[in-house]
């Protein structure tokens, strides 16, 4: 049996000190733009990287957020679940918000592009469809602004790719 290598994503939020301690009721997600390897560019990923040996994955974040955008940044919650990539890799993913006085972000390695996203612009980009799953339970933590809410009406199958039926259904 191969042993799963953990890969950490962020849902780096803008807002998130305005929301709870995981970031519910933040404002905006950031995307990034593969730039490599070829057969991933031009897609949108959230960002982060391999956890190393030894490493805990919410530091292996802070870690990959330094060195792909040269932010400083603390992870807020896991999200709960975890979403297969190609074997034996598997995505954890984390809140995450920027710390007071960083840099803002940048794309210096993997990325060619960034871009901060509303609930409503989340389906603008072409996610890599290993990241939609992720996105996803994100964007519940985007839309609900705290308990006192009212519940959510479900995914926008206009705009949601995982939500639309499939041709063949």
């Amino acid at each position: 049996m191969t042993e799963r290598i953990v890969v950490v994503g962020a849902a780096l939020l803008d807002g998130a000190d305005r929301g709870g301690e995981d970031g519910r009721g933040a404002r905006r997600l950031l995307a990034a733009r593969r730039s490599a390897p070829p057969e991933l560019a031009g897609r949108w990923e959230l960002p982060g990287g391999k956890v190393e040996p030894g490493e805990a994955p919410d530091a292996a974040l802070v870690r990959e957020l330094r060195e792909e955008l040269g932010v400083a940044a603390e992870t807020l919650a896991r999200v709960p679940g975890e979403w297969p990539l190609r074997d034996p890799y598997v995505l954890y993913v984390f809140t995450a918000r920027l710390l007071p006085g960083s840099a803002p972000p940048k794309p210096l390695q993997d990325h060619d592009a960034l871009r901060w996203l509303t609930p409503e612009e989340l389906w603008d980009v072409d996610w890599l469809e290993q990241d939609v799953p992720a996105v996803r339970a994100v964007l519940a933590r985007l839309a609900d602004p705290g308990p006192d809410a009212e519940p959510d009406a479900g995914p926008d199958t206009d705009r949601d790719p995982a939500a639309r039926p499939s041709a063949g259904a």
